[in-house]
Formats: C-alpha cells, sequence, structure tokens
C-alpha cells in the first residue's frame, strides 16, 4: 500500500481544512517546499499535491506547485481546480498524476482524450462523496451519482485509479469510513486511495486490510499523531 502524504496549498502556505471548509483552516507551515521535502526524506511514495485556492475559485498556487514538483525526486500528483483540458495537459508535462474531479463529471469525452493521450495510469478519479453521493465543485455540489455506480461508469471507459474521500470525515481525526471503502475496494480491477479521518497507525491497519491501493496522511502527520516511518512499517 502507497504512503501518501498531503501536501495542501493555500495562499502560498500549507494547510489543512476541516471538512473541507476555507473558513476551518489550520495552517502548519509557510514552507511548503520545505515539507514535501522532509516527506521524501521520510519516506513516501508520492506526494499528494493540492491547490485549494484553485479548487475553490479563489486564487492560484501553480507557480509553487510546480517548484514543489522540480525540487523532490519522488512521485508527485497534482490536484485541485483542474477543470479543463489545458490545465490537466500543463500539470500532466511536469507532474506524474494529476486527480480530476469535477471535469470527469462533466466531460467524458475530455477525459477520454486524456485517457488516451497520457495512459490510464496517470489519471486518478476523485470520488468524493457525502453519504455515498459524490460531490463536485470543491464539495459544493452534490452530483446525485452514487459512488459505486460512478466509479463502475469510470471503469468502463478505462479509468482504473481513483482517490476516495468521506467529505465527512475529512479534517476530524474521527476515523476512516471503512463501510464505503471496503465498497469500493471490492470492485474488482480498481485501485482506491483512501482518504479523510485517519488518526491512528490502526486505522491504516484497517484501510491496508480493505486492499486499498494508498492512503493518504494529512492532518493526523502534520499533528505527529503518525509518522510516515511508523505507516510505511504497516504498508
Amino acid at each position: 500500500m502507497k504512503i501518501i502524504p498531503a501536501v495542501d496549498l493555500m495562499e502560498g502556505k500549507v494547510v489543512r481544512l476541516f471538512k473541507g471548509k476555507p473558513e476551518e483552516k489550520t495552517i502548519y507551515n509557510d514552507d511548503p517546499i520545505k515539507i514535501a521535502k522532509k516527506w521524501e526524506i521520510d519516506g513516501a511514495d508520492l506526494i499528494h499535491l493540492v491547490d485549494l485556492d484553485a479548487t475553490l475559485g479563489r486564487g492560484s498556487n501553480w507557480e509553487l506547485c510546480k517548484k514543489i514538483v522540480k525540487e523532490v525526486s519522488i512521485p508527485v500528483q497534482v490536484a485541485g481546480g483542474l477543470r479543463n483540458e489545458s490545465t490537466i495537459t500543463e500539470a500532466l508535462n511536469i507532474a506524474s498524476k494529476v486527480v480530476v474531479g469535477t471535469l470527469a463529471f462533466k466531460s467524458k469525452r475530455i477525459l477520454q482524450k486524456l485517457l488516451s493521450n497520457f495512459g490510464n495510469d496517470r489519471i486518478v478519479i476523485s470520488v468524493d462523496h457525502v453519504d455515498g453521493n459524490i460531490v463536485v465543485n470543491g464539495w459544493q455540489k452534490n452530483t446525485g451519482i452514487n459512488l459505486i455506480e460512478g466509479i463502475n461508469d469510470f471503469l468502463e471507459i478505462g479509468v482504473s485509479e481513483f482517490l476516495l474521500t468521506n467529505v465527512n470525515r475529512d479534517g476530524t481525526l474521527q476515523g476512516p469510513d471503512l463501510d464505503f471503502l471496503q465498497k469500493a475496494c471490492n470492485i474488482k480491477n480498481t485501485k482506491i486511495i483512501a482518504s479523510g479521518g485517519i488518526s491512528k497507525l490502526d486505522d491504516i491497519i484497517q484501510v491496508k486490510n480493505c486492499n486499498a491501493y494508498g492512503i493518504i496522511l494529512g492532518k493526523a502527520l502534520y499533528e505527529n499523531k503518525i509518522s510516515i516511518k511508523e505507516a510505511k512499517k504497516i504498508a
């Protein structure tokens, strides 16, 4: 299982949000490059780099994202506000992978074109959900699409990797949503990255037991409740 620390950017700083709410943010560091390099040194398999300002439509940390990608030697997957073909293409020119959410649900045609141009191993579909219903646009809009049905629809066009976040667990340290995670991991030919609610090493063990492909570590990592080195021993 891949151990993937999150580096969430807002106004050039490393932050974490509570349930995705920008008004409930905690600033952890004002040097994102330093943080990314620390996670690399600690043994992370991949860095999950999120531009929250772009996600929320209130700015961009793109130049900073490019610097971070250049400064680390491990793979980086870029997420946040990648809502058109040109932006995603630009991101794929520097990063190992991109995480696509809103666009994937708006235009299967563009998504299929990206899969054809770059390969399905470089496109991760974000299936963020509230009570099993997928949400988009920075978690502001409910699509009405069932989580499992949504995953199956993307599998049919060649997608295999998904980032699964229960919005109500994100940034809460209340533990992962194992119910929906297990259902998603049971779908054949999927690679599921679990995100949201991780608070202790036992949570990582439970996620691994669901046969998840990877796990995102956020608040628990920044608040020293777990370490990448400890997580790697479990993974």
